[in-house]
């Protein structure tokens, strides 16, 4: 009787994050609904009070009175506001707009209204989110090179200062020879911790501006500096909306590169902490391995040896020849095989390229070292992963080290 195939590292971990999410949103929903929802029904008892109170003061029958209430609701969502406020769609705001909109913030403030603009915004709206999500991942390579030159060089001192590197240690070709810098790689909590610090100082020196400038409490600063950087972009608290500043043109300027640096810090925070949440759900995973799987392991070692050809034994080769950098991470080597057999064309590519080499490679490349491994250009280019998590697996130590 066949039996089904027990459930591999890569769709368990995304079982296990879909329902910690779903576990995440309920309650998160129940905090938000506890928190809010008196306050939501007392300002709506006093709102129909005081409409109750309007209509009788002023002899002004109540379907009157929401009528005009309807045409005020429909004017604010134009962007007409009682006080003055700056033209949405001059250049400056219209260029406001454009970059709301391909950094997916989105406040609302400003949308197009006539039939030709919204059909402009879904065509600029596909390629400029793409560029600049292309964008963020470009400067999420570069800060975390910058961070790992910084880091190691640290690390280069301390060694020195303990006596387990050479005073007249120079990088390069003979940083091989030197065991202690062999396959170095910065911490991903290390570097969590450095961007966090970075966005948190980032954030309140945004928050004293805007609080100097806006005229809103240093909380509320803080949320929509969250807010904004995280591109949630509620809308509720927008800047640089009133019709004049002091010093406008420096404020507008200063605005746009906060918001710049915080979305692309962010971001980047972002991406180390889901770095961390999948190294936790791997913990979880091996903490929840059912008392079975050794059993499950040797049926599938006995049929593995009954098959002539085996992913799982030409791997085991290519870890005795290869001194490798630790296990294989799944985004990294593309999938784990397992013990079944495996088709020509995973046979044709695991005898052309050594995954365990490439792995070496991506380890010395992000030490600076030179290339002396020729990798088949034939090999998927998508093998080592695309994206934030590539970038991150390629250049930070947890991400590739054995769990």
């Amino acid at each position: 009787r066949r039996r089904l195939a027990p459930l591999n590292e890569d769709n368990g971990r995304f079982l296990l994050l879909a329902a910690l999410i779903a576990a995440y949103l309920s309650a998160g929903a129940t905090v938000f609904s506890a928190l809010e929802s008196p306050s939501e029904a007392a300002a709506q008892l006093r709102w129909n009070r005081t409409l109750h109170n309007f209509s009788r003061i002023f002899n002004i029958s109540p379907p009157e009175l929401r009528a005009f209430l309807r045409s005020y609701e429909a004017a604010r969502a134009a962007g007409i506001r009682v006080d003055a406020l700056r033209p949405r769609w001059d250049f400056p705001g219209a260029f406001y707009f454009v970059g709301t909109v391909v950094s997916t913030i989105g406040f609302g403030m400003t949308t197009p209204a006539t039939v030709a603009g919204k059909v402009f915004l879904i065509v600029y709206g596909l390629f400029g989110c793409a560029g600049t999500i292309l964008f963020f991942n470009l400067f999420l390579e570069r800060i975390i090179s910058l961070l790992a030159f910084i880091m190691k060089a640290c690390y280069e001192r301390q060694l020195r200062r303990s006596g387990l590197l050479p005073s007249n240690f120079r990088r390069g070709p003979a940083v091989s020879g030197v065991g202690s810098l062999v396959g170095w790689k910065p911490s991903v909590y290390h570097v969590m911790l450095i961007l966090g610090f970075f966005a948190i100082t980032l954030s309140c020196c945004a928050s004293a501006m805007y609080t100097a400038v806006e005229g809103w409490n240093y909380v509320d600063s803080l949320y929509y500096c969250f807010v904004t950087f995280s591109t949630i972009g509620f809308g509720d608290l927008v800047s640089s909306q009133n019709a004049a500043y002091q010093h406008q043109g420096l404020y507008r300027f200063g605005n746009f590169i906060f918001i710049l640096m915080g979305v692309c810090c962010i971001y980047s925070l972002f991406n180390v902490i889901s770095i961390v949440i999948k190294q936790i759900l791997n913990w979880v995973l091996k903490k929840l391995e059912c008392s079975c799987c050794p059993k499950c392991r040797k049926s599938s070692t006995r049929l593995s040896r009954r098959n002539a050809i085996t992913p799982g034994a030409r791997l085991r080769r290519h870890n005795v020849a290869v001194d490798a950098d630790g296990q294989y991470d799944s985004d990294t080597e593309g999938r784990r095989l397992s013990g079944e057999m495996i088709s020509m064309r995973e046979l044709t590519a695991s005898n052309k390229v050594s995954l365990a080499i490439l792995q070496k490679q991506l380890s010395e490349t992000a030490n600076g070292y030179p290339r002396n491994v020729c990798i088949n250009t034939r090999q998927n280019g998508f093998s080592a992963g695309v994206g934030a998590l590539a970038i991150m697996n390629n250049r930070l130590a947890e991400t590739s080290d054995s769990r």
